[in-house]
């Protein structure tokens, strides 16, 4: 611990950002983050506590006060080298990640936490820029070839720790680039492509190959790339989207969410050009669902120069502070508002669309709600509707933001596997295992939709698993998995 009396003589900072006016002209990062002095008295707010809270809050377990102190020193390429023990990624996590390790933090229970995931942002950002990060190649190869499904952050960091103890590790990933939703569904305002790029490149100069383009199933067979393979990993995430099964669901104007956000990146990136049908430009846009995936449809709406954007939610409204039922260090369901949110737009709660209306031609025109009470029905909560309470409401673009409820189906019938209740993968919660055979799984297509900070930590898990599987025993780190509960 650097300075004794820091978290009571600093007071907490994080990256400024451009006016709400200027960013929602452009798609770029719109942070501007502090000086290297102010991150280092940032750093000296941590307490070095005896029992860090954050590590638990942390799926990935980082060494929260081993940085924090390091950055307070002016350490930045020893806090790279302590962050980059336990994440793979902290360029992705440091953006994207909702923080519970701050949650977490014991100066939250009576003042603001700590601000570990700007500091995070910024020591991988200087560790980008001065070139700190090398490829790690394992010197001693075994021989051994495994394929990895999927290009996502589980898939990635699997490959990474695979690539690192010497196994020859190929990716193989459907879409054009590598990725997966970091790429095709975070929008560029929170995550710059070429930050994966970057990544990319130090994986490919380490051994990694990438094969882009390429779907198992139909340029290769699930029983060849097993026969190719000592092992094969599926890191295919939770791509199955959940529908809206009302009256008027197919009226033109109807779109997932996913389909919408994943357009527009690939309109600029190049890769496509922009359809009128996934612009928002002058519409009235109404996104379903209050997560993550409907705060980006609100700030993509808004750049794409939406007339008005409406966000609604089926639940009730958080209330503003922890409740008395989620004490610290438990992560809070709390009201939270995101940069996109601040941006412009209105948020709704307890509503619940009953249909979807259109003109003769098929063209959405409208929807109508009715507002929902929730209620214990056998103990659980159940939505009830709230009677004279219909309304139709007027918009030309909906989003459906609801989330995710399984894995590829087709994947699971190709490779022979079962999926749960959930329709997810059914493989151990040790071992990841799938069969005996050297096929394993992890992520969100194991796990369920998460955070990236699982699926990192699930990735590093699942390699050492498969390195175990492989030599018979493994070097590489074990998860530092946190036990308090967080977001899913």
């Amino acid at each position: 611990m650097g300075k004794a009396d820091g978290f009571l003589t600093v007071r907490r900072a994080t990256d400024q950002l451009e006016s709400t006016r200027q960013r929602i002209r452009h798609f770029h990062e719109f942070t501007r983050p502090l000086s290297l002095p102010q991150w280092q008295d940032q750093g000296a707010r941590c307490m070095n506590c005896g029992i860090p809270f954050c590590h638990s809050g942390c799926p990935l377990g980082n060494l929260i006060p081993d940085f924090n102190d390091a950055v307070y020193r002016g350490q930045w390429q020893k806090a790279s080298e302590l962050l980059h023990q336990t994440n793979n990624f902290p360029e992705f996590t440091g953006r994207l990640c909702p923080a519970p390790c701050e949650e977490a933090c014991v100066l939250n229970i009576s003042e603001q936490p700590v601000a570990i995931e700007n500091i995070e942002k910024t020591v991988a950002d200087q560790a980008r820029e001065h070139g700190w990060h090398k490829p790690v190649r394992g010197s001693v190869r075994t021989g051994k070839k495994v394929a990895i499904v999927g290009s996502g952050p589980a898939g990635l960091a699997a490959a990474e720790q695979l690539n690192s103890v010497g196994h020859d590790v190929t990716v193989f990933e459907k879409a054009a680039k590598p990725g997966g939703l970091l790429r095709y569904g975070i929008p560029d305002f929170k995550l710059e492509k070429q930050l994966i790029d970057k990544r990319v490149m130090l994986m490919e100069a380490a051994g990694v190959k990438f094969e882009c383009g390429f779907e198992v199933g139909q340029k290769i067979s699930a029983i060849d790339l097993q026969q190719a393979f000592d092992a094969v990993v599926l890191c295919a995430g939770a791509s199955q989207k959940r529908e809206l099964d009302v009256v008027g669901r197919r009226a033109a104007g109807v779109m997932q969410a996913m389909d919408y956000l994943c357009h527009n990146n690939q309109v600029l990136s190049g890769e496509v050009d922009l359809k009128s049908s996934h612009c928002a430009k002058d519409k009235k846009v109404i996104v379903i669902g209050g997560g993550d995936t409907g705060s980006d449809c609100v700030g993509t709406a808004l750049r794409q120069g939406a007339s008005s954007v409406l966000n609604f939610e089926i639940m009730p409204k958080p209330p503003a502070e922890r409740s008395v039922a989620e004490p610290w260090p438990f992560w809070p369901m709390r009201l939270r508002t995101s940069s996109s949110h601040q941006e412009g737009g209105e948020r709704h709660w307890s509503l619940a669309t009953q249909s979807f209306v259109s003109d003769a031609k098929g063209r959405l025109t409208g929807l109508v709600t009715v507002e929902v009470e929730w209620c214990k029905d056998q103990g659980t909560l159940a939505p009830v509707m709230l009677p004279d309470t219909q309304k139709e409401w007027s918009c030309d673009l909906v989003l459906l933001a609801m989330g995710f409820s399984g894995a590829d189906q087709k994947l699971a019938k190709s490779f022979g596997c079962e999926l749960s209740a959930r329709q997810l993968f059914m493989a151990g919660d040790s071992d990841y295992r799938l069969n005996d055979h050297g096929l394993f799984a992890s992520g969100d297509c194991r796990r369920g939709q998460s955070l990236i900070v699982w699926a990192i930590s699930e990735g590093r898990e699942l390699a050492y698993q498969v390195d175990c599987y492989l030599m018979g025993h493994s070097h590489l780190p074990r998860k530092g998995q946190g036990d308090l509960p967080g977001p899913a």
